[in-house]
């Protein structure tokens, strides 16, 4: 029985509702434009984002519990046994997970349900593999993290990374079978909604945008920030993110004090980043490890310059002095360097940032993302 024959429903189950109509509209609609019926597992819907996401067509949100951060045994269960009741009830064709948790549980509780087919995204490895300050609790993280991937992706079908970095450190691992593995590269973002800006050069300005977490880098741009406002007081620099309750997680004492001293500004919240990256010349994004970053997407199909680090899931985005500039993770100092050389020489903002348009067009054009992603399903 073929997929496309019978139109089946497809079940994504995400760990975070809000992020639903930013990352997954996109391929929600493909979905519906092939007749596809969606069902949309998330923890926290509200009435508001529950009615908008249903006004999309063929689309359902459905509740399940998940702890995010948690690390207990019995309220992971209780999401596992809660995931596998309502999968056998609703039946889909697929079950397509996405984020560490979702990627256990989710494909877990399908095979539990009987689901047909089960496949997982990989959109990064999070803290507990991320270099680093390295603690017994992020070893016993990581370990039971392994232990759990093994199992549940000897269940999966497909696993999809969105860099070459992550599937060889799975494959090598024995986290998932070579066979299973699918590099994908970044998720994409519709160009259309992301038209190319004019550049933006007075004031220089250099924008992060991240949930503030020590991995995103962000005390190194609030540091590089500090340096160059030293040499350059006439630049600004935009830190763009909510708070978050990770073990990373950076105080909002610690970034108010940042915006008290002057060194940059900070939007704790916004449902649109576009006006922001208008008034940006310069994406700034110094994180220790990414899957492909969309932010750094975004910022690149609006045509602006990339300065990111030389790591996983980051290098992705950027062709060293084509488009941008790749430093290596936690030096400061080669980060103000960067930023210097765009200051001293604004010619290249314009320059890179058309690049970026263009790798944008060639690498992270949704709709081309999304129709390879449904071929390698069998969704066509």
């Amino acid at each position: 029985m073929k997929a496309h024959e019978h139109k089946p429903t497809v079940a994504l189950i995400v760990p975070y509702a809000p992020a639903v109509p930013l990352f997954r509209r996109p391929l929600l609609q493909e979905l519906a434009g092939r007749g596809f019926t969606s069902l949309v597992y998330a923890p926290d819907w509200t009435e508001a984002l529950e009615k908008a996401l249903e006004q999309e067509r063929g689309v359902r949100a459905l509740h399940y519990p998940l702890k995010r951060t948690s690390i207990s045994p019995l309220a992971d269960l209780k999401t596992l046994l809660s995931l596998a009741v309502s999968l056998a009830h609703s039946q889909p064709h697929l079950v397509l997970t996405f984020q560490p948790k979702p990627n256990i549980y989710g494909i877990l509780a399908a095979a539990l349900a009987r689901v047909p087919l089960r496949a997982a995204v990989v959109e990064g490895l999070g803290f507990a593999f991320t270099p680093g300050e390295e603690t017994l609790k992020k070893r016993v993280v990581r370990a039971a993290l392994k232990a759990l991937y093994r199992l549940s992706f000897t269940f999966a079908h497909k696993v999809f990374f969105l860099n070459p970095d992550d599937l060889k450190e799975f494959v090598s691992q024995g986290l998932v079978r070579p066979e299973k593995a699918v590099l994908l590269g970044g998720i994409g973002v519709p160009l259309e909604d992301w038209p190319p800006a004019p550049p933006h050069l007075e004031p220089l300005t250099f924008t992060l945008i991240a949930r503030l977490l020590r991995e995103k880098g962000v005390r190194e741009f609030a540091e590089a920030a500090r340096r160059v406002k030293a040499l350059h007081p006439e630049t600004r620099f935009l830190l763009i993110g909510p708070l978050d309750n990770n073990p990373g997680a950076i105080g909002e004492e610690e970034v108010r004090a940042w915006v008290k001293e002057g060194i940059l500004e900070w939007v704790p919240w916004t449902e649109d980043v576009r006006p922001y990256l208008r008034q940006t010349s310069v994406y700034v994004l110094p994180s220790y490890r990414e899957g492909v970053p969309r932010s750094t997407q975004e910022a690149m199909a609006m045509a602006r310059p990339v300065i990111t680090t030389d790591v996983p899931g980051c290098r992705e985005t950027v062709v060293p002095g084509v488009n941008g500039f790749l430093v290596p993770p936690r030096d400061i100092q080669a980060l103000v360097e960067a930023m210097e050389r765009l200051i001293l020489e604004p010619s290249l903002v314009e320059k890179m940032g058309k690049e970026s348009r263009r790798l944008a067009e060639e690498r992270f054009d949704s709709r081309k993302v999304n129709e390879r992603f449904l071929r390698e399903l069998g969704l066509e």
